[in-house]
C-alpha cells in the first residue's frame, strides 16, 4: 500500500460513541473523506454509517430504540445471552426499522475495518468489512460484544469478543498497513488514564476456557494507556490529528435517556465544527 493514505481511527466506549457519531456527521456534512477507516466496538457499529454516508442515522436509531428491551436491556441479556440483542441490533434494525444503505456502503471506495479480540489467543484480529453482508455484520457484532454482557461470537473459525479488550485505539495497526495520516476520534478526555479492571475475578470464572483473553484483560489498562500516549505523540509529530472530549462525557455505557444521547452527540458535533478548518488543513498537508 502506497504511503500517504489518510485514515480515520475510532475508539469504542458503548454510548460514549454518540460523541463519535456527532463528529462523523459533521465530517460527512462537509465532504471530508478518507482512504480508510477502522472502528473498535461502538466505533465500528456507529462508524459504518460514515462509509454508507447516512448522516444522522446513528443518533436517530439510538434515540428511537434506546428504551426498547430488544435493543439493550437486562431482559435481553437474560433471554438471549446478549445485553445488546444480536438479532434486533444486527438484523431487524438495519434491515427493517432504520435501513442501512448497503449499496452506498459498497460503492464507497473507503476501506472499512473493525477490530475484535480472539478469545483463544488473547490477540486482536483485524477484519476488512467489504460488503456489510451478514458475515460482516457478525464480525461487527463480535467487535462490540462486551465481556460479561455478551456471548462469544463464532465466525470464520474464530471465537471472538469486544475488540477493545486487546486493541482499543488501533492507530499503530492502521499505520502499519499504509495509513500514514490519521484522524483519531477518542471518547475519553486527554487526561483520562485507565485503571485495572475490577471485574477480573468474575472474568476468570466466566471466561475460564480462555485464559489468554483473561490475561489480556489483566493488562488492558497498561496497553490502553500506552496506546493513548502513542496517539498524542503521533499528533505532536504531525502524523495524527486527535479529536477527544474536553471532559468526561458523563454518560452510562448503556444510557437509555434520549436527551443524554443528544447531549453527547452534540458535544461531538460542536468539537468537530470548531476544528473543521484544522482538520482540512491537516489532511491536505
Amino acid at each position: 500500500m502506497e504511503a500517504g493514505k489518510t485514515g480515520l481511527v475510532m475508539e469504542g466506549g458503548a454510548m460514549r460513541g454518540m460523541f463519535t457519531a456527532g463528529v462523523l456527521d459533521v465530517l460527512l456534512e462537509n465532504g471530508i473523506e478518507f482512504d480508510g477507516a477502522i472502528g473498535v466496538s461502538a466505533g465500528a457499529t456507529f462508524g459504518c454509517n460514515y462509509k454508507s454516508k447516512q448522516i444522522g442515522r446513528a443518533i436517530r436509531y439510538n434515540k428511537r430504540f434506546c428504551k426498547d428491551w430488544r435493543y439493550c436491556s437486562l431482559r435481553s441479556l437474560i433471554k438471549t445471552g446478549d445485553l445488546y440483542g444480536a438479532e434486533f441490533c444486527y438484523d431487524t434494525l438495519p434491515n427493517q426499522l432504520d435501513i442501512f444503505d448497503t449499496a452506498t456502503y459498497r460503492a464507497n471506495p473507503l476501506k472499512f475495518y473493525c477490530v475484535a479480540s480472539d478469545c483463544e489467543t488473547g490477540k486482536p484480529v483485524y477484519k476488512e468489512l467489504e460488503t456489510c453482508d451478514k458475515n460482516d455484520l457478525t464480525w461487527m457484532r463480535a467487535s462490540a460484544s462486551m465481556p460479561l454482557a455478551s456471548k462469544v461470537v463464532e465466525v470464520d473459525g474464530y471465537k471472538l469478543l469486544d475488540g477493545g479488550m486487546t486493541d482499543s485505539i488501533p492507530l499503530k495497526y492502521f499505520e502499519e498497513i499504509g495509513y500514514k495520516k490519521n484522524l483519531v476520534i477518542l471518547t475519553q478526555p486527554k487526561n483520562f488514564s485507565k485503571s485495572p479492571n475490577k471485574l477480573i475475578g468474575l472474568m476468570k470464572i466466566t471466561l475460564k476456557k480462555y485464559p489468554a483473553l483473561v490475561e489480556a484483560m489483566k493488562q488492558r489498562h497498561v496497553v490502553y494507556n500506552q496506546e493513548k500516549e502513542y496517539v498524542f505523540s503521533q499528533e505532536e509529530k504531525g502524523a495524527a490529528f486527535v479529536l477527544c472530549p474536553e471532559h468526561d462525557l458523563g454518560i452510562s455505557r448503556t444510557e437509555n435517556n434520549p436527551a443524554e444521547l443528544d447531549r453527547v452527540y452534540n458535544e461531538g458535533r460542536l468539537l468537530a465544527k470548531s476544528k473543521l478548518m484544522e482538520i482540512k488543513s491537516f489532511l491536505k498537508k
